[in-house]
């Protein structure tokens, strides 16, 4: 259990101070392990004092749990916020300092972990071979490489590549819901976390690091295999790592010969029952009683089998209606919500921010039936088709005159969006593997003369969005 986690710090080969700092221990009352990645931003020693100041803010809150965790795990960087924004107004070297943060708390026992994050520092999940980045990067150029608009190593070294939008020390209040990105995930039997400092990934690609992550090697090894990549391949800044594994064993049941066990047991107690209850009567039988009793046992068979199959067609006419219900209750929560919050709404603007979790998972097409209506994204925001749909994403009802998108992103549809003599605008919308973008249908009226002009469709593609002047 002790090689459960593991953190490292480098100073790197270009850099003679180290604004990193992490956590990677136990919490002191409760199974959670604390595991965080700190990188200071500001000079000399105000990077480095706003790093420690955050570690020790983190330390402090989860030594000393209560409540529910995501919001224990933003008073921790509510009040590391405070402790640096109060020392940049008392020491005068420190006006500029500030820290970017990824802090977890893991439940090995629960398989389960938590996460906070803010900056450009990073939580991948390691599971089945595979690397998966949890959070996003809070920078211009993560924002270019999340979006898929530039490659993991056009991002690596891209000229602001250090140039982060948000982190503790920058706003006097947190409270904005979408400030702190913050989540909560599985962790099974094999999983790995690792947390990591931008001068990880700047100078080792996602591959290699997944090749090391993979290694038959300990965590303290893995950690320093990674140390070591990113110094070879320049070191350009400070390098920090920390990993946590669930290192419980996966479920696995070993293959058995399924007739061995049964057949030797069935075998012992037709043995016992023929010594031990059955009566000797060596008088012959008579030969009619056999050929009576097999045709008797036939009957009864034959009108058992109708009897089941007559109550096995009841029950399925009885279900059906119950089945037919269910699949019209399938939708999930997420989709419910954005479909009545259309429905009800006051106005004709939508803005959708963090309280929908993205990516919003469509099983059931959404009906839009308002005379006008925009709606806007506030961040990065998906709706993607479940895999079991083939219909739209949206549908504009003859009531719906004027549709306006703004920033949404389509994923996975047969068609984005299924209009019919609608007006659409799109601004900033993003269509990922969809068939169709948009399908427009016009309706005339049935057996009349019909007279008109059906303009041609205008989409203007850009690699980035368009800036509202």
């Amino acid at each position: 259990m002790a090689d459960q986690f593991f953190g490292i710090t480098d100073t790197g080969k270009q850099r003679t101070n180290n604004e990193d700092t992490f956590i990677a221990q136990r919490a002191a009352k409760g199974g959670f392990v604390i595991a965080s990645v700190i990188d200071g931003v500001g000079g000399y020693s105000g990077g480095e004092v706003a790093a420690e100041l955050a570690r020790e803010s983190f330390l402090k809150r989860l030594n000393k749990p209560s409540g529910d965790v995501i919001p224990m795990l933003i008073d921790s960087f509510n009040q590391a916020n405070e402790r640096i924004l109060k020392d940049k107004q008392e020491v005068e070297g420190h006006s500029l300092m500030a820290c970017v943060a990824t802090l977890a708390l893991v439940d090995i026992e629960q398989n389960q972990f938590y996460y906070a994050h803010i900056g450009d520092t990073r939580l991948y999940l390691l599971r089945d071979q595979s690397l998966v980045k949890i959070t996003q990067d809070h920078s211009f150029v993560g924002f270019l490489e999340d979006s898929g608009r530039l490659t993991e190593e056009a991002a690596m070294t891209h000229p602001k590549r250090n140039e982060i939008n948000k982190a503790l020390g920058f706003e006097l209040q947190l409270d904005k819901s979408d400030y702190i990105e913050t989540g909560q995930s599985p962790f099974l039997p094999g999983d790995m976390l690792l947390l990591c400092s931008d001068g990880l990934t700047d100078m080792v690609n996602k591959q290699d690091i997944t090749d090391i992550l993979t290694s038959h090697n300990a965590l303290k090894e893995k950690c320093r295999f990674l140390i070591d990549a990113a110094n070879q391949n320049g070191g350009r800044d400070n390098v920090t790592v920390v990993l946590v594994e669930n290192d419980k064993a996966r479920g696995q049941h070993e293959a058995t010969m399924p007739a061995s066990l049964p057949k030797r047991s069935i075998n012992e107690t037709e043995s016992s029952s023929e010594v031990n209850e059955l009566p000797v009567d060596t008088k012959p039988k008579s030969n009619i009683t056999i050929p009576i009793l097999a045709v008797l046992t036939l009957l009864f068979l034959g009108s058992t089998i109708w009897l089941y199959l007559q109550e096995k067609n009841q029950a399925t006419s009885a279900e059906q209606p119950k089945v037919d219900s269910l699949v019209k209750k399938s939708r999930n929560a997420q989709e419910i919500k954005l479909q009545q919050a259309i429905d009800q709404l006051k106005g004709h603007v939508l803005v959708l921010d963090t309280a929908y979790k993205s990516p919003i998972i469509i099983s059931e097409a959404i009906t839009i039936n308002k005379d006008s209506l925009l709606i806007k994204a506030k961040g990065y925001v998906i709706l993607q088709s479940d895999s079991a749909y083939n219909g739209p994403a949206f549908i504009l009802s003859a009531k719906s005159k004027n549709l306006q998108l703004d920033s949404l992103s389509f994923r996975n549809f047969q068609t984005g969006i299924a209009s019919t003599n609608n007006v659409v605008l799109l601004k900033n919308v993003r269509f990922n593997n969809c068939k169709t973008a948009v399908q427009v249908s016009v309706a005339a009226a049935d057996k009349k003369y019909v007279n008109g002009k059906i303009s041609p469709l205008v989409l203007k593609v850009d690699t980035l969005p368009v800036k509202i002047k």
